[in-house]
């Protein structure tokens, strides 16, 4: 193989490999995306830079097709699509953003990064390489984002070794001493086995087993169940819940559907004996799926609306909370939104019967524990698989 092939063929094989390991869903190994701001910038061409790019983001999102495939009951051809799409942003940003000329390098690829972290681009700004602050700076925060944000702008520089080498002993030390973040006090999550039926059977029977397995897991606490757990918020489920907690001291936050007329909003319900209330209307739902916004483009109804900036954080008893539904892990500014206001906690559940067979879920969790640890914070996690 010629030169001018191999070296391209080499950082685009990297750019799979950083994609792949560092989306893994083992958080510990999100730092290995930190790779690929060096294949970007060791690119010699805008088109290398492209299939860099693609080659990464691909690989970090390579379960979507298959996660599509289930939740349609289709075959594998609409998931393509969708992940080929989903992967223009990125890629598009990236290439247009690419320059040969090192002096502009680092504040290109700064703005590249904050493009991908904030809408629109970054509604599908998945794989983000600045999630791995939380295993090189946990507990740093604010300084940590900064920390990280300052290294990714150096390895796209000559001294991009330099900078490698000081991102792994980050890396060592904090791996040398990990620990997962705190559950807090008075808190339990509960993971289901449910699948697909989850949020489609609103028997009451499904309900009564719901409260069944809340009552089980001890009373005085405040209990999270997944996404969608309750199904559509009707006033006949919520009676039916107020009642069964009725002479209980325990609390529920759930998943549920609020539906109107032109469309519906994926929230969380806080439940009591005392009354419930809605919590939190999800600010990012999934796109294509659930969020569709040429629908009222076209003035036609149906599909969740995307609240992107509001509730970042919500009150349960004394805490304040930052709630993070399903897609909302994957993406950045929802986090940094909540991380604004200074939370007591994170709450993060979602519902993913459909990434059966992907590392989806998993890279969720991880996402969600990077954060937590960055800002210190306790966190709750809620799945139904």
């Amino acid at each position: 193989m010629r030169r001018d092939h191999f070296q391209p063929a080499l950082l685009i094989a990297a750019a799979i490999f950083a994609g792949t390991v560092g989306w893994s869903g083992h958080v510990l190994l999100l730092p290995v995306a930190l790779t690929f701001p060096i294949l970007w910038a060791r690119a010699q061409t805008r088109s290398v830079a492209a299939l860099v790019s693609a080659g990464y983001f691909l690989a970090a999102s390579r379960g979507l097709p298959q996660g599509v495939a289930t939740f349609y009951s289709s075959d594998l051809w609409p998931g393509l699509l969708l992940w080929l799409c989903a992967s223009a942003s990125f890629v598009g940003v990236h290439a247009l953003l690419w320059t040969k000329g090192s002096g502009t390098r680092p504040l290109r690829y700064f703005v590249a990064a904050a493009l991908m972290a904030v809408p629109p681009f970054g509604v599908t700004g998945w794989a983000h390489p600045v999630t791995g602050a939380g295993v090189l700076f946990p507990g740093w925060g604010w300084w940590g984002l900064a920390a990280i944000t300052a290294g990714l702008m150096g390895l796209v520089t000559r001294m991009w070794p330099a900078v490698a080498i000081a991102f792994a002993g980050f890396w060592l030390w904090s791996a040398a001493f990990w620990t997962d973040p705190k559950l807090p006090e008075g808190w339990r999550g509960v993971d289901l086995q449910m699948g697909s039926s989850l949020g489609r059977d609103t028997s009451m029977q499904r309900h009564r087993d719901l409260i069944a397995t809340v009552k089980d897991r001890g009373t005085g606490q405040t209990i999270v169940l997944p996404e969608s757990a309750l199904g559509f918020w009707t006033p006949t489920v919520e009676r039916l819940w107020i009642g069964a907690l009725w002479r209980t001291d325990a609390s529920v936050v759930a998943g549920a559907a609020v539906v109107d007329a032109d469309g519906y909003d994926n929230v969380l319900v806080v439940l009591s004996a005392a009354g419930s209330e809605i919590l939190y209307r999800e600010r990012m739902p999934v796109p294509g799926s659930m969020w569709q916004p040429w629908r009222s483009w076209r003035r036609e109804t149906g599909g969740a609306r995307a609240h992107f900036f509001a509730n970042p954080t919500a009150a349960v008893s004394n805490h304040k909370v930052a709630p993070l539904i399903c897609y909302e892990q994957l993406v950045i500014w929802p986090v940094l939104q909540s991380m604004l206001s200074d939370p007591d906690l994170i709450v993060a559940v979602g519902n993913g019967w459909w990434t059966s067979g992907t590392s989806i879920v998993a890279i969720q969790r991880a996402s969600a524990t990077a954060w937590a640890k960055l800002f210190a914070k306790p966190i709750v996690l809620s799945f139904n698989t």
